[in-house]
């Protein structure tokens, strides 16, 4: 695959997820997470986006999340699980962003906030029609995802390269 193919980062916020004694990286999915990410995974699928790796947190919530997720698609994408995901900073989402293979279109993350909204925020340097504002109206909710097209390697992924073409909520 050349540089100049335009690549995707879907990025997926988690589904709701109990408040519980727990710690935090062992709260499970709520009852509206459960019934929100299957919904999540019908629109991903839906979006004709062909996956070639899923990066997920290892916290209990992003795992549910992607396991109702992943059987609403027809093939599912190569999948790992990614300690530096749960609390990543901005700096550290990019940093992992910029180690994906260059083999990898397209690309979908199942994390949190506020690094996921924040990513999404950071990344778009342009926007189709309303979908950055509406992103930032509405806070990046629980089993929300955008997705970022930009030209290039993984290594040239940084601040402001990409181009936000869809915000989805639960809610849409």
């Amino acid at each position: 695959m050349s540089v100049e193919t335009p690549r995707r980062i879907v990025l997926l916020r988690h589904a709701k997820a109990e408040w519980s004694q727990s710690s935090d990286h062992e709260r499970p999915l709520a009852e509206r997470g459960r019934k929100d990410a299957p919904v999540a995974g019908r629109r991903l699928a839906d979006s004709g986006i062909d996956f070639d790796l899923a990066l997920c947190s290892t916290a209990v919530r992003t795992r549910e999340t992607w396991k109702l997720a992943v059987h609403e698609f027809a093939q599912r994408p190569r999948t790992v699980y990614e300690e530096r995901l749960y609390e990543a900073s901005l700096g550290e989402l990019i940093a992992l962003f910029n180690e994906t293979p260059d083999d990898v279109r397209n690309l979908l993350v199942i994390g949190h906030n506020p690094g996921m909204h924040g990513a999404a925020d950071a990344l778009s340097g342009s926007a189709e029609g309303d979908t950055l504002a509406r992103m930032t109206r509405d806070g990046f909710p629980t089993a929300s995802y955008a997705v970022v097209e930009f030209p290039g390697s993984w290594k040239s992924v940084e601040h402001g390269a990409g181009r936000l073409t869809e915000y989805w909520t639960p809610n849409d």
